[in-house]
Parts: structure tokens; sequence; C-alpha cells
């Protein structure tokens, strides 16, 4: 399997790495609140850590939700997390002309799962350079991921992450389907296993999502 190395952080079949962060940039004091209280953690007890947050939240089930504070000011907030913290930042895009403006501040660039099909943006984020996570769609057979990671190696690139964040099952439900973390590792990149949109339930509030938070320890 090939390793994936993100600052000093290791992905591999030896190395454990950690995404962890705020879903979205709520404002530029809470983002570096919870960077540095997550570096606080991760130093204590020397375990890697990328830090996560989006810009925008594109996909919300109502018009009316909070979706994050954009590009221009989002990249701003991300570039001072950089600099307080020291930790590598990735963040997800939306649409393929955000690949290089984001690719300008963070260390890893994110495709959502409902986008993870979409040949335009996985072309420009592997064309930016950096390292590129690519999250199932929850529509998706593990055994399908082969046509996005086939999609990006045809660019010569192969700095990539596969990650698991559960699988469709009926509607507003997700079930997290282990055998998937196996069989998406037969493609030859590190697979990571997002335990806590796997516990999500989409729409299930009605105007928005909500979940199982207590699940989130077992998965």
């Amino acid at each position: 399997m090939k390793e994936v190395k993100i600052g000093k952080v290791r992905f591999s079949e030896k190395h454990l790495g950690i995404i962890a962060g705020p879903c979205v940039i709520e404002n530029r004091d809470h983002a570096l609140k919870m960077a540095v209280e997550i570096k606080k953690i991760a130093d204590k007890i020397d375990l890697p850590i990328i830090f996560k947050s989006s810009f925008d939240k594109a996909n919300r089930t109502s018009i009316k939700s909070f979706r994050g504070p954009g590009i221009e000011k989002g990249m701003k907030i991300l570039s001072d997390v950089k600099a307080e913290t020291g930790l590598p930042v990735l963040t997800d895009i939306h649409a393929a002309n955000q690949a290089s403006i984001v690719a300008e501040v963070v260390d890893v660039l994110q495709i959502p799962a409902f986008l993870s099909r979409q040949t335009d943006i996985l072309i420009a984020a592997s064309e930016t350079g950096k390292p590129v996570n690519v999250k199932k769609g929850q529509f998706l057979s593990p055994w399908d991921v082969k046509h996005i990671v086939h999609k990006i190696e045809e660019t010569g690139y192969n700095n990539i992450l596969l990650t698991d964040r559960g699988t469709q099952f009926g509607y507003n439900n997700l079930v997290a389907d282990m055998r998937a973390i196996p069989l998406m590792k037969k493609f030859g990149y590190p697979v990571i296993f997002d335990a806590t949109h796997s516990a999500q339930l989409p729409g299930g509030s009605g105007g928005h999502s909500s979940g199982m938070r207590d699940m989130i320890p077992t998965l």
C-alpha cells in the first residue's frame, strides 16, 4: 500500500493518522480555539493530527441552514490556524474552479461524498499536486471506488486517500459496513474511516440532518 505523508502525519498500513476539527468553520475565534485544543490533545498523547473544517457546506438540507464563511474568509481563517498551531489543514471543495484557490492554503484537498463521481472536480484537485482525500459516496459500492481512483491516476497523480463515511440504508439512514475498508484498500491507497458522519441520519430532522452521536465511540 502506498504511504501518503502530509507534514509529519503519515497514512499507511503501519501508521495511524487522525483528521479532526469542526465540520464547518463557524468563525475565526471558534476555529482557532478548536485547533489549539486539538493540538494540545495530540501533543499530550503523541497523536499525528490534521485539522479539518469546511469553508462552505454546499449540500445543506435547507437553504436557510448556515453554510460557513465562504472561500475568501475561510482560506484566511485556515491560514491563521496553520500559522498559530503548525497543524496541517484539510478542507473540501465543491467546484473545479475552487481547487487552485484552496490549494494555495491547505495541505489536503477533500472531495465530498456527494461529489465523489464528479470527474472535473477530481481532476482539478489532483492537478494542484496536493494530496486528495475522496470520501466515498454513500450511494457507491466499495468496488466502484476503483473508477474514482482510475480517474485521478489518469492525471499521473497518485497521492490519494480514500474515506468511508457510511452507506445509505433506506431513507434517512446510514450504516457502517466495515467490509468496505478492506475492499477499498485493495486499490492500493490508505483508507480512512469517518466515524462521526457514519452515525449521521441524513435529513433525519426534517429541515436538517441529525445523527446517533452515542454510536460514535462504538464505531
